[in-house]
């Protein structure tokens, strides 16, 4: 069977892949898709549809003996670990905890700015072409403040935030009940976060960019990206429909790019967070505008189109472990009191996914040093649906040889060593 040639094909169809493949077409290339599954069923499916514009800060690995106390009972709802799998992972949370020193997550942090603040932008570009700007609310998303230290501290997050075109309200009980009626009485103040943006059907909207990618002429295959391989300075990779291959290839596969890119010569210190999402309904009549955070419990309450759908923070277990629920359990629990209208389970089972994380909390975003033609985009943990366009967007711009809008230096995957 002959093979399809085109100038570029682009692994892995979640948040970030099909936004590469999206921008590499709007330059003129002709882009070949590949995933083993549909457009936006992994990792990107089952997030909380948050555009985290208001996120300026990595989710940093905690530095004090108290707060490494309170995580070492392993009853929290915001991070849960599997005993047997922490001595796997073990270098890789002491690299993630020298990382989370000030002055290296402030350096992380400059690196991520220029990406946050244009991620809503690049949002817009994108659902435009979709044609699914339906799927995005633009309305913010509220975070009760349910302890005293977070009361105390509110102001001044909301003023850090506004050096950054932020916008945070804070709001007494009165002006949070006309917000968002449903939350509980025991909450009496808030932070509502204006300028960010939230999806009601992440899978949705990946699913419309890639349609939108074979609707401009390009082509989405069903494919083993295992198969990768260069011959002849053309990477070829086989699918359903037989192969394709191209003079460049990227690696955008989210938690399983590290799978590839070690057999390609790269030791990329990857793992996985897992987590978890469940759908509810609302009772008496109830309804939710905007999504939840309860910042301290490590979980979201996000309007969807399927429901409420909740979800969970960071577990620490092997990636292909069986599932297990003690986390949504406790998330739950303190959801009801959050949210007492909150009803029935919808879903038979709940999901399960797996964020693609790296100590330094930046993505790889650049070319492979060694290879002529492969390009990685990978490795965005918390931040895939919030940067996947804005990273397209750069890895784009470095492929064709613009100008990048931000400077990629610190998302080049030599700065771990290989």
């Amino acid at each position: 069977m002959m093979a399809l040639q085109v100038d570029a094909l682009v692994l892995g169809a979640g948040a970030v892949g099909t936004a590469v493949a999206l921008h590499l077409q709007r330059r003129g290339m002709e882009v070949v898709l590949v995933d083993r599954r549909d457009p936006g069923e992994e990792t990107s499916f089952g997030n909380a549809g948050l555009l985290e514009r208001a996120t300026l800060v990595p989710y940093a690995f905690p530095r004090s003996v108290w707060k490494l106390a309170r995580y070492a009972r392993n009853r929290r709802s915001d991070m849960r670990y599997d005993l047997l799998h922490l001595p796997r992972i073990a270098l890789w949370l002491v690299r993630y905890w020298w990382h989370s020193q000030q002055d290296r997550l402030s350096a992380s942090a400059d690196a991520l700015l220029p990406l946050i603040e244009d991620c809503l932008r690049a949002h817009e570009e994108l659902a435009e072409v979709a044609e699914a700007k339906a799927l995005i609310r633009k309305e913010g998303w509220v975070e009760p403040l349910l302890s005293p230290q977070a009361r105390d501290e509110a102001q001044a997050r909301i003023d850090a935030a506004r050096k950054h075109s932020v916008t945070g309200l804070l709001l007494g009980r009165e002006r949070l009940v006309a917000l968002e009626p449903c939350v509980s009485t025991a909450v009496e103040t808030a932070i509502h976060w204006i300028d960010p943006w939230t999806v009601l059907d992440p899978g949705a909207l990946l699913k419309a960019h890639a349609a939108a990618l074979v609707r401009l002429g390009g082509t989405f295959l069903r494919g083993d990206a295992a198969t990768l391989s260069q011959e002849n300075g053309l990477w070829q990779v086989e699918s359903t429909n037989g192969p394709a291959s191209a003079p460049r290839a990227v690696v955008a596969m989210g938690p399983w790019s590290a799978d590839l890119t070690s057999r390609l010569g790269y030791r990329v210190p990857l793992i996985t967070k897992r987590g978890y999402h469940m759908h509810y309904g609302l009772e008496n009549g109830s309804s939710l505008r905007r999504p939840i955070l309860d910042e301290e419990g490590g979980y979201v309450l996000a309007p969807m189109t399927r429901g409420i759908r909740l979800t969970t923070g960071i577990e620490f277990a092997a990636p292909d472990a069986p599932p297990n629920t003690i986390q949504l359990d406790r998330a739950e629990l303190r959801a009801r009191h959050l949210l007492p209208a909150l009803g029935e389970r919808l879903d038979p089972h709940p999901w399960l996914g797996r964020r693609p994380c790296l100590p330094d909390m930046r993505p790889i975003i650049g070319p492979a040093p060694r290879q002529e033609g492969l390009w990685f985009c990978f490795g965005h943990a918390h931040h895939g649906l919030t940067l996947g366009p804005v990273s397209g967007l750069l890895l784009a711009q470095l492929v064709t040889g613009e100008k990048p809008f931000a400077d990629p230096t610190p998302f080049a995957v030599t700065r771990f060593r290989s």
